[in-house]
């Protein structure tokens, strides 16, 4: 009896997704397959694709095998490359949204300033100074979109062209030029091997360098992607399959599983002494810290660039900058007439600089102030029927961020498939469950190699990493049930 008065108050919610990139695309999609046709897309560009719009640096690529860096339902047997580059990935995302026809529903161009819950419905005040009301919030903004600018000082004052990686110029002209490069990690590793082929010298200022693992990059031809459209099976195949090999491989090294490290341990520093003769150059290019406890990085081609005799490696910590180029704490002047921040992300903004106001006036700033907690990488106590679609401690390390957009959206679904039955008012984690899986997560943090020495993005200001130290199977296990008593609103 009570089954049928829920499915008779069955209710349709108003939705509000925040981001046009590849999480928000496919809640769109997810949504209308459940019934759910009542949805707004805010986003702050001119067109989908998220990063991989906003990136468009040369040598720009995924560090994940393009068949697993799809979404589940849609394989593309367009792919170019076993790592795909950059355009492929933004044509990949433009492709399915105009499949899908998830553009009817985007508003462009337009960025979320405020968003107030009141009134158990959230108000949001947008760039163009327009006002939604919504029952849902879908903040599918990424981690990795605000860029973090390097604290150095005169850093204004250089006076030739100066950009972070994700801002890069259109048309930009190397010939001939004197550039240098901030920073060492993923970005770098991608953009210096294509510095070298048109700039007279690059300079490349490393703070710590980074473990490397040789990418076996592969062009696929037209005749095997001919193939794979006929035979839709096969890339079904190579998705579940290189799935299943980076669950085995990369994931479980990460969180401290003892034959898989020492595999990787091998491979690297394997790479690393056959690369580089030099053993001085070697020492520099050497990390201090275990394996994994930074992100791997997937390149082929940067030990390689390092080594061009118009690339110069710099170790000695920047100064300052003057407008002629960067001065090294040793005294030297390095006289540029590019330079290029390649210094990553804001990674625990999340959708600020939003202002978000939950329940009572409740400011996020206020609430992540010591510590950016959330429970199960989704909900945030006080901030009722608002759910991150990436938030911290997802299993971020060397895994497909599809496959976990994925699973959290499904999660999400659940939640809001009991809003509409009438099972909940509103959707909450408490307070004590969110305490109690963050505790949970941290005590698994000691046999990860997060933790082993090293300064990473994915660190909090207490250098505890926002990552997931369990497997990739156990996270979905995790996502796959509801446990109701950690609800401030439970079944009836």
């Amino acid at each position: 009896m009570a089954s049928q008065v829920n499915k008779h108050a069955r209710k349709d919610p108003r939705v509000v997704i925040i981001g046009a990139g590849m999480s928000g695309i496919l809640a769109v999609i997810k949504l209308r397959e459940a019934g759910i046709n009542n949805i707004t897309v805010l986003e702050k560009g001119a067109s989908v694709g998220g990063t991989w719009r906003d990136n468009r640096y040369p040598g720009l690529a995924c560090d994940i095998p393009a068949p697993m860096y799809t979404y589940e339902f849609e394989p593309n047997p367009e792919w170019e490359h076993r790592f795909a580059r950059g355009p492929e990935i933004r044509r990949y995302f433009e492709r399915v949204a105009e499949k899908y026809d998830v553009l009817k529903d985007v508003r462009f161009n337009e960025e979320v300033e405020q968003c107030v819950y009141r009134d158990k419905e959230w108000h949001l005040v947008t760039s163009k100074g327009e006002v939604l009301v919504a029952d849902m919030v879908i903040s599918a903004t990424g981690v990795l979109h605000h860029p973090s600018y390097p604290d150095i000082e005169g850093l204004e004052s250089f006076s030739g062209q100066q950009f972070h990686s994700s801002r890069w110029p259109e048309k930009l002209d190397l010939k001939g030029k004197r550039v240098g490069i901030i920073g060492t990690g993923s970005t770098s590793a991608q953009i210096v091997p294509e510095l070298v082929k048109e700039a007279a010298e690059v300079v490349v200022f490393q703070r710590t360098p980074h473990w490397i693992i040789p990418a076996p990059d592969r062009k696929y031809n037209t005749k095997l992607r001919n193939k794979v459209r006929k035979n839709p099976r096969l890339s079904k195949f190579a998705y579940w399959g290189y799935t299943r090999f980076m669950e085995l491989t990369f994931t479980r090294a990460v969180i401290g599983k003892k034959y898989t490290r020492m595999m990787f341990n091998l491979i690297v520093k394997l790479n690393l002494k056959r690369s580089i003769k030099d053993p001085q150059l070697r020492s520099k290019l050497t990390p201090d810290y275990a394996v994994g406890c930074k992100r791997i990085i997937f390149s082929t081609k940067f030990y390689d660039a390092i080594l061009r005799s118009n690339c110069q490696l710099v170790t000695e910590g920047i100064d300052h900058v003057e407008s002629e180029g960067i001065v090294t704490e040793d005294g030297k002047c390095h006289d540029l007439d590019i330079l290029v921040l390649a210094t990553g992300f804001k990674s625990f903004n999340f959708m600020r600089p939003m202002q978000l106001t939950g329940r009572n006036g409740l400011d996020i700033n206020e609430v992540w102030e010591e510590k950016v907690q959330v429970y199960r990488s989704t909900l945030i106590p006080g901030f009722p029927n608002f759910f991150l679609m990436f938030g911290p401690n997802a299993p971020i390390g060397n895994f497909s961020v599809i496959a976990m957009s994925e699973v959290v959206n499904r999660y999400i679904l659940k939640l809001i498939e009991r809003w509409r039955n009438g099972e909940m008012q509103e959707i909450e984690a408490t307070v004590k469950a969110t305490q109690e899986y963050n505790a949970y997560i941290k005590q698994g943090m000691g046999n990860t190699v997060c933790v082993k020495g090293c300064n990473s993005w994915y660190l909090d200001k207490d250098g505890d990493p926002a990552v997931w130290p369990y497997t990739w199977r156990h996270w979905v296990d995790t996502m796959s049930a509801l446990k109701l008593a950690d609800f401030t609103e439970g079944a009836p």
